[in-house]
């Protein structure tokens, strides 16, 4: 079994990279395989609906700039997902909520029923918005969201 964890912000052994290797940790102990990748600092591509990877139906964002062809890649082979992002002005990371948007247009066949949890790291309050922002996408897909 193996999760793959998506740390959402620029800031590569930041508080969110922390938060998600304590639960790679977790997971390892209980002889889960994890693997974490960054999302860097690179710009990331919106969606523009162009449908290219649905008429090629390969899996893959005609865009092959950035890291979502890459996340996507290794989604193939993930038994579960755990997405990360820091919290800004109340809200997850926007280049984070555009590759899970892409990654889940292009590739949701990859995603679906496999759970996803989500982790929202911040100092002060927009936790809990930023929370239900990066559930919806999945809810949307309706992949098993963890919670605890």
């Amino acid at each position: 079994m193996k999760v793959l964890l998506i740390n959402g912000s620029a800031h590569q052994k930041g508080n969110t990279f922390h938060a998600l290797s304590m639960a790679a940790t977790t997971l390892e102990a209980q002889s889960i395989e994890t693997e974490i990748m960054q999302i860097g600092n690179k710009p990331v591509r919106g969606c523009i609906a162009c449908g290219v990877c649905k008429k090629k139906g390969n899996n893959r964002c005609t865009f092959d700039d950035d890291v979502c062809n890459r996340f996507l890649e290794k989604a193939a082979d993930a038994d579960g997902f755990i997405f990360g992002s820091p919290v800004y002005y109340g809200q997850p990371n926007g280049a984070l909520l555009a590759v899970v948007q892409r990654m889940l247009m292009a590739g949701g066949s990859l995603m679906t029923n496999k759970p996803v949890a989500n982790v929202a790291v911040c100092r002060r309050g927009g936790a809990t918005a930023t929370y239900q922002t990066m559930n919806m996408a999945f809810e949307m897909m309706n992949m098993p969201i963890v919670t605890s």
